[in-house]
């Protein structure tokens, strides 16, 4: 399972609705994917469909999807929003993680 802080929570739906997507019903898809000076790095994008290798639940009030091979690589993740003057945006915090580059949007296990 992903966690979703509330401070995600809440930068979550603002885009959503910025984006024409409807929180209620629409949903965070959250990935893996090869690249990054780590090795793999997160993809985060809003979605209105559900395929059938996809992995679905409910964190906080958010909908997420993700898909079963980038859920081995993010299972006990909490998704964090950092929007202060250093901010970085949307923050995995995974503890699966042995190393993260520099930047904090890749990794490798």
């Amino acid at each position: 399972m992903i966690k979703v802080s509330d401070t995600a929570k809440k930068k979550v739906i603002e885009l959503m609705t910025d984006d024409g997507f409807d929180a209620q019903k629409d949903f965070v898809r959250v990935g893996v994917k090869s690249g990054g000076c780590s090795g793999l790095s997160y993809d985060l994008t809003f979605d209105k469909n559900q395929y059938e290798n996809d992995k679905v639940f409910e964190e906080n009030n958010v909908k997420l999807i993700v898909d079963k091979k980038s859920f081995l690589y993010l299972v006990g993740t909490t998704l964090e929003y950092s929007g202060g003057l250093n901010g970085k945006g949307f923050v995995f915090n995974n503890p699966n993680a042995n190393r993260t580059c520099g930047c904090g949007e890749s990794f490798s296990l």
